[in-house]
């Protein structure tokens, strides 16, 4: 390269005000928590996706360009253990030299605890507003002790996570030999083996529910998070992280009144999720759900509790059951059958949306208009 080309360049970066020999390396889990970290790196990187949003973040075979992703990763942003149990095993022997910000363990984040049966009770939303079980995760800033790895020299250069051509598409897990039992994913064929998790009284995945990106408070408290996590990475940029987080967070506000206005027409209609992964949205938007037909979305159902669901749809008069794009359609024709309700399908991960900053917003929006169009 000439001088002048090298010059060039140089400017160019002055001129942007972004200095991009120090910018992390940033690896997040799932395509939520991803699109936040992006909109915050707005202008200055572009973080790694590691759980395609075609697959269940439950269970998952990285792939070699994942498991990469990891071990270069300065910081990795996940949700924890309550939504992706494998993911800890990988991040200990994987992401080494990365500082590692669990997002359910952070006194920012609202919890709610698992609704038990198959049937809710109106508003039945624990009230976790102050975080009362993390008293003891008051300083999370020194996360697993790795401070001493703010410096990563070795790490400076990325330019091979620049382009995620093989997130993007994530229909074609061909080349992953490891992901041959992945397959039947949408059909979740190799749930059968779980008929003795039928009505757990203790959810699989713990006390609390980790869907907590569907609540838009714990999402602006992150974007405040992810911004001074990355502005101690990088403290040349971070004038830019937390203006990015600041017009996102005023973002998230519009987006709040705008689906809350979509949703007004359709309030106090009643309608059935898939799997209780939703209440977080529900009272964003108050606006809550009748009943899940599975407890969990890594079980399949009980025969009592389709029993119960179907029961409760053809006496209450629900108006909508919703279906997700992963799990078996047979389910959801079982409860409807003698109703008169509608069904269609919600996603609470953004399957099938373009990974980037623009898929939390349309994930948000494209929910309430799947609701809206069904009740």
């Amino acid at each position: 390269m000439s001088r002048k080309l090298i010059s060039l360049s140089a400017a160019t970066f002055l001129i942007s005000g972004v200095a991009v020999a120090d910018v992390p390396s940033v690896a997040t889990d799932i395509a939520p928590v991803h699109s936040l970290v992006s909109r915050v790196m707005r202008n200055v990187g572009e973080p790694n996706l590691i759980i395609p949003t075609s697959a269940s973040p439950h269970r998952y075979n990285l792939r070699p360009s994942e498991a990469k992703a990891l071990q270069d990763a300065n910081l990795v942003f996940w949700m924890g253990e309550g939504l992706a149990p494998w993911m800890g095993n990988a991040l200990g022997s994987l992401a080494t030299n990365a500082k590692i910000i669990e997002l359910l363990d952070q006194k920012e984040t609202e919890l709610m605890e698992f609704r038990e049966g198959a049937l809710f009770e109106e508003h039945d939303h624990s009230d976790h507003d102050d975080h009362d079980d993390h008293d003891d995760h008051d300083d999370h800033d020194d996360h697993d002790d790795h401070d001493d790895h703010d410096d990563h020299d070795d790490h400076d250069d990325h330019d091979d996570h620049d382009d995620h051509d093989d997130h993007d598409d994530h229909d074609d897990h061909d080349d992953h030999d490891d992901h041959d039992d992945h397959d039947d994913h949408d059909d979740h064929d190799d749930h059968d083996d779980h008929d003795d998790h039928d009505d757990h009284d203790e959810h699989a995945h713990g006390k609390y529910d980790p869907h907590a990106w569907l609540s838009l408070n714990n999402a602006k408290n992150w974007l405040n998070l992810i911004a001074a996590q990355l502005s101690t990475s990088d403290p040349e940029n971070a004038g830019t992280y937390f203006a990015n987080a600041a017009e996102a967070r005023a973002e998230l506000e519009l987006l709040m009144a705008e689906v809350n206005t979509m949703l007004g027409p359709v309030r106090g209609l009643k309608f059935v999720v898939f799997h209780d992964a939703y209440q977080y949205f529900e009272k964003t938007f108050d606006i809550p759900a009748s009943g899940a037909i599975a407890l969990g979305d890594a079980t399949d159902p009980s025969p009592a509790r389709i029993s119960q669901i179907h029961g409760r749809i053809k006496e209450e008069g629900i108006d909508c059951v919703l279906a997700e794009p992963q799990y078996k359609p047979g389910l959801v024709a079982t409860v409807l059958d003698g109703s008169d309700a509608k069904a269609s399908v919600i996603d609470p991960l953004g399957y099938g949306l373009e990974p980037g900053e623009e898929l939390y917003p349309t994930l948000i929006r494209q929910m309430a208009k799947t609701l809206v169009g069904c009740l």
